[in-house]
């Protein structure tokens, strides 16, 4: 996910004449900071990761406990973090993957961006995931539309390879995927897998280790940026095709997510639904005519099929 913290901009100048501008009183990056917070994240998802292999071990539903007493016996005996490792280095690889993709495209367009920050949290993965700020405009709907796909399409790609392994070590335990407190929902791409992998077995069936576990995550944050609603990946894809169009649609996408809550009793899009209604409506105005050409139409596309295919209409619900 990208951030942007500057003004509406009117005009677009040619793209060289925005790398020199982006360039100019360039601010620090904070090395610490962003080291930091990374040690910490990895830090908050391996606890996490215990818990899911120590379940997954013992062929019990993971039923999420933030795991206070484990930083506590950490200092006895680190080494037990090593059964969270799998699942915490492969969610943190996908998640650095998408935000350098943000990162790296919009350094090669010269436009000044952070390096990512990523959020550790007491949550069911043990993150708020990442993000990297940009500072300065964007006026070109080409480099807006290029920086917005890059970070779902490299997430995506480098997902792919830790959820076919996920799945393959993944385990049939008849009704595991219903006990428990937590329903987990299961999107297009990764039923794929699970079908090749356990042909006609039923998703309630199959228990996934926690490799794949993390690229389940991994979808999960893809199609949630990939919504097309205001200042996330997806809505700056959509206005680079749709220009100021895209402040009503964002609205009514938006909206869209209230009775998707109710209908799957999925109460989190609730939550979703104000944040991105008050948080994040407001995007900058891009004034360029250029089209956007026949690549980005079809890598627009790309994208929509990713969105399409690991979407969750319930990615967690509370179990019966």
């Amino acid at each position: 996910m990208s951030t942007n913290g500057y003004p509406l901009t009117p005009a677009a100048p040619p793209e060289h004449e925005l790398w020199e501008v982006s360039e100019a009183h360039r601010p620090p990056q904070r090395y610490w900071l962003h080291a930091l917070l990374l040690l910490l994240t990895l830090l908050s998802t391996t606890m996490v990761g215990v818990g899911l292999a120590q379940s997954f071990d013992s062929r019990q539903p993971f039923n999420f406990d933030p795991g206070f007493e484990r930083y506590v016996a950490m200092w006895h005996d680190p080494s037990f973090l090593l059964d969270g490792l799998p699942f915490s280095i492969t969610l943190l690889a996908i998640y650095l993957a998408h935000e350098m993709g943000h990162y790296l495209t919009a350094r090669y367009y010269r436009v000044d961006a952070t390096l990512p920050f990523f959020l550790p949290a007491p949550t069911l993965i043990g993150t708020f995931g990442a993000f990297i700020r940009l500072r300065s405009p964007i006026l070109s709907k080409r480099i807006l539309f290029d920086i917005g796909a890059a970070g779902p399409l490299a997430g995506f790609l480098v997902l792919l390879a830790p959820m076919a392994v996920g799945v393959s070590m993944s385990k049939v335990i008849p009704g595991i995927g219903v006990h428990g407190d937590l329903i987990f929902g299961t999107p297009l791409i990764l039923r794929l897998f699970e079908w090749v992998r356990f042909p006609g077995v039923p998703v309630a069936n199959i228990y996934l280790h926690p490799v794949a576990r993390a690229a389940w995550v991994g979808l999960l944050a893809t199609a949630l940026n990939l919504l097309p609603i205001g200042q996330l990946d997806g809505g700056h894809i959509l206005y680079a095709f749709l220009g100021e169009r895209t402040r009503l649609l964002s609205r009514i996408f938006a909206a869209l997510l209230i009775p998707l809550g109710a209908l799957t009793r999925t109460y989190s899009w609730f939550v979703w639904a104000a944040l991105l209604f008050f948080f994040g409506m407001r995007h900058p105005s891009v004034v360029d005519p250029r089209p956007l050409g026949r690549t980005r139409n079809w890598l627009g596309f790309a994208a929509l099929v990713i969105l399409i295919v690991s979407f969750m209409a319930a990615p967690v619900r509370q179990g019966l």
